[in-house]
C-alpha cells in the first residue's frame, strides 16, 4: 500500500487548509472503518442521495447533524435488550462523516427497511450564479452627427 505525505503541501501553501484537510481525510487509513456501508448517488446536476445500510436500527437510534459543511451520521448502538444465540448483524455504535461542498444542504432524511436515505441539494445563491453581461455600444465622439443621422 502506498502512502502519501502531504507535508510539502502544508509547508508551501497558505489558505488551502480546508482543501488539504479534505484530501487528508479521503486517504485510506487501512482496514477497520467500513461500517455502515453506504452509497452516494448523483440524481441530477444539483441533487444527491446518500444511502446507509443500518439493519436492525430504529430512527431513534440514529443522529444526523450538519455543521459547517460536515454531515455526521452516528449511532449509540442498538438492540441492547435482546438476547441472541448468534448475532451476525452488526449493532455497534458508529460515526460516519461526509464533507459537503459549499451550498449543499440536507433536504430530508428517511429510514425504511434498514436503509437510511439522506437527500441533498445544492442551492447556489443568485448572487453567486453566473450571469450574462450585456455589451453596450460605445458612445459616439460626435453627438451632432448622431443627431443628424437620427433625424
Amino acid at each position: 500500500m502506498t502512502t502519501m505525505d502531504l507535508t510539502p503541501l502544508w509547508r508551501s501553501t497558505v489558505g488551502f487548509d480546508r482543501a488539504l484537510d479534505l484530501l487528508d481525510a479521503a486517504l485510506p487509513r487501512g482496514a477497520g472503518d467500513n461500517y455502515p456501508p453506504y452509497d452516494i448517488e448523483r440524481l441530477a446536476p444539483d441533487r444527491y442521495r446518500i444511502t446507509l445500510a443500518i439493519a436492525g436500527a430504529e430512527p431513534a437510534d440514529i443522529d444526523i447533524t450538519v455543521e459547517q459543511n460536515v454531515l455526521t451520521v452516528q449511532s449509540r448502538g442498538f438492540r441492547e435488550d435482546r438476547r441472541y444465540l448468534y448475532q451476525g448483524i452488526p449493532a455497534h455504535p458508529f460515526r460516519r462523516v461526509f464533507n459537503l461542498a459549499d451550498y449543499v444542504q440536507v433536504e430530508q432524511a428517511a429510514f425504511e427497511n434498514g436503509l437510511l436515505t439522506i437527500e441533498l441539494v445544492r442551492e447556489v445563491p443568485e448572487a453567486m450564479k453566473p450571469r450574462q453581461i450585456p455589451i453596450a455600444k460605445p458612445a459616439s465622439d460626435k453627438p451632432e452627427q448622431d443627431a443628424k443621422q437620427a433625424a
